[in-house]
């Protein structure tokens, strides 16, 4: 995504915004995306490296945070209301299957995110996005991004 490569110098003081599963919505293209070509872009993105079946609508696309959306694709959002928490962290179930199965499931997705990127900077501010979630969940302290 030519708009994301362009502005990763600038991503990397970024402070995170950790996302219930532990992405990091400070560099996360769906959170950053604001123009219909940057959100265009993102969407044919996603649908290349695996996450999504079909290219996404701009407005399926746009994000401004898990906490604004009803639920999420590892069903986290749901759980976290159930056991009334904040984060998964908070949990006291913590970690769960649910969270082993959605490392395992964004773990499956990383080679073919790598093939998708243009190069290696695009690819490295995506892992930081994406997979460092365990990281993330552990180490850090989590806050929902859309509060």
């Amino acid at each position: 995504m030519k708009w994301y490569i362009e502005r990763s110098a600038e991503m990397e003081s970024f402070t995170p915004i950790y996302s219930v599963c532990g992405d990091d919505c400070a560099v996360c293209p769906r959170y950053l995306a604001r123009t219909e070509q940057e959100l265009q872009e993102t969407a044919v993105f996603w649908k290349k490296t695996g996450w999504r079946d079909h290219v996404m609508t701009n407005e399926e696309t746009r994000c401004h945070g898990c906490g604004t959306r009803g639920t999420c694709s590892f069903m986290l959002l749901p759980c976290i209301r159930t056991h009334q928490v904040k984060s998964c962290k908070e949990c006291s179930s913590f970690p769960c299957t649910k969270i082993d199965d959605m490392l395992a499931r964004s773990l499956e997705k990383q080679e073919q995110c790598r093939k998708a990127c243009e190069n290696e900077t695009e690819y490295s501010m995506l892992c930081r996005a994406y997979y460092e979630k365990e990281k993330n969940l552990r180490e850090k302290p989590c806050c929902d991004s859309g509060e």
